[in-house]
């Protein structure tokens, strides 16, 4: 698979499943076994509730057994079934329904249903409809990554699928809130116990355990780099700084760190309204190239009046007044004309221009909760340091002191460093990159009851699909 395709949400295709009327029944019951089609219905309010416990049988049951048997499942199957059926177009002995197909799942639905007579055709998409969207799965790193973006909301279609990006950036975000090189080998062990389900109370967690490592991971780097296991115990050596010690360089670095992940998501972001509504709406939008140029121009504005560069900050206001000009336009083109449309385009430029400010000053709680951990992990040591050297029982209430607090720390530490890298990455990165909500893929699934060897029975009704559910055709 390219990276096209790997930064995409899955391709899908329009299809109409086609069979004739006497075989209805039977290609409903393969397309609910396959469980790759979402099927329009006529009206929203059409869609039967749909059981996770629902199942089908292969040849029309006698609805009357099933209830004096107590099948439940199969009722609720059958259900289902009649409320797709009724959503059918019939014309003359042919039978059709609309809907959705992954590109990739086309070859295997087109042989299946050609068992029973039934066939796939690829057909042109409504104007004005967008498809329904669904993110590439892969394996456990991916589909963890996946998770994060779908708890935000679900991509629209034209849009690029951010799952890796956000990923990799919410890891080094929490790295840098939690850098403890033994906290982060705690988190390492945690995800993988996750991933072999052991002890059985984690393995409802399994999807997340390479978010958990992953996390883990960079709080071991930034550990490292901060000097930091367990605390300032000296076990490591500072190869970068200690956070207590250099504060302000922390701070400045964090901001630095805010700004690269802030133009990445601004890049994002512009090629998805270039996808979503072409070029005047990549310029104009705040977070395609109007709100890239407001930061820039205030990063280069920052850089010349750090550096006593006179022109920078020239440079800099003019490519911020480019970012404004362009924003303006664009919220003029939504508000109209006249004296109101002029008032609100102002005042939506000026928060504008205030959000980028904002949003890059909300990336120095990377240094502030890094700092607060540091700050703990001190804490806990010199407790523990002079408890130990005052000598006799005192030095086994020092390992208490130790074991925990660091306890609380790593519980403190880990909670708040995972709600604030997700509160940047949603508030602060999301922002830019989606301008709306996409629909998500739904397909219809329901098993069907398999025979003894384990295969779906494929049988041809000769009887309507209303006669087989206790009404008239």
């Amino acid at each position: 698979m390219g990276w096209r395709e790997v930064a995409a949400p899955v391709r899908m295709q329009r299809v109409a499943v086609v069979c004739p009327k006497v075989v209805l029944r039977d290609m409903l019951v393969h397309v609910a076994d396959a469980g790759v089609v979402e099927i329009d219905r006529a009206t929203s309010d059409a869609s039967p509730d749909e059981s996770p416990d629902s199942c089908l049988r292969a040849a029309a049951p006698d609805l009357g057994d099933l209830e004096r048997d107590g099948r439940g499942d199969l009722l609720a199957g059958e259900v289902e079934l009649r409320s797709y059926a009724d959503s059918a177009v019939v014309r003359d002995e042919v039978a059709a329904l609309a809907g959705w197909v992954p590109t990739t799942e086309l070859t295997a639905l087109t042989s299946r249903l050609s068992d029973v007579g039934a066939g796939v055709v690829p057909i042109t998409a409504p104007r004005g409809v967008d498809p329904p969207t669904l993110l590439h799965r892969g394996k456990d790193l991916r589909r963890s990554f996946t998770a994060l973006v779908e708890t935000y909301g679900t991509v629209p279609y034209a849009d690029v699928d951010p799952s890796a990006l956000a990923g990799i950036a919410y890891v080094l975000m929490f790295g840098m809130m939690f850098g403890d090189a033994g906290h982060g080998a705690l988190l390492v062990i945690l995800g993988f116990l996750m991933r072999a389900g052991r002890p059985r109370v984690l393995a409802r967690f399994h999807k997340a355990w390479p978010f958990v490592a992953g996390s883990g991971l960079a709080a071991i780097v930034f550990g490292l780099l901060y000097g930091e296991f367990f605390g300032p115990t000296g076990v490591v050596p500072v190869l970068w700084l200690a956070p207590l010690d250099q504060p302000v360089t922390l701070m400045a670095v964090a901001l630095g760190v805010g700004a690269v992940f802030l133009a990445g998501a601004q890049i994002v972001g512009t090629v998805n309204r270039w996808r979503e509504g072409g070029w005047p709406l990549a310029l104009s939008a705040p977070s395609g190239v109007a709100g890239g140029a407001l930061l820039a121009g205030l990063g280069l504005i920052v850089l010349g009046a750090n550096g006593g560069l006179g022109w920078l900050i020239v440079v800099g206001a003019l490519v911020m007044a480019g970012g404004v000009g362009l924003a303006y336009i664009g919220f003029l083109a939504a508000a109209g004309r006249g004296a109101a449309g002029v008032t609100q385009a102002s005042v939506e430029v000026f928060d504008a221009v205030i959000r980028v400010g904002a949003n890059l000053v909300s990336f120095t709680r990377l240094a502030a909760f890094g700092l607060t951990h540091a700050a703990l992990g001190k804490i806990v040591w010199d407790g523990t340091t002079e408890l130990w050297r005052s000598g006799g029982i005192l030095m086994a209430a020092a390992v208490i002191v130790f074991v925990v607090g660091n306890v609380l720390a790593f519980a403190l530490e880990a909670l708040v460093a995972g709600v604030q890298a997700l509160r940047l990455e949603y508030y602060e990165l999301f922002s830019r990159i989606f301008a709306g909500q996409g629909r998500p893929f739904r397909p219809w699934y329901v098993p069907t009851e398999r025979t003894g060897t384990g295969e779906l029975q494929s049988t041809v009704s000769s009887t309507p699909i209303g006669a087989n559910l206790g009404r008239k055709p």
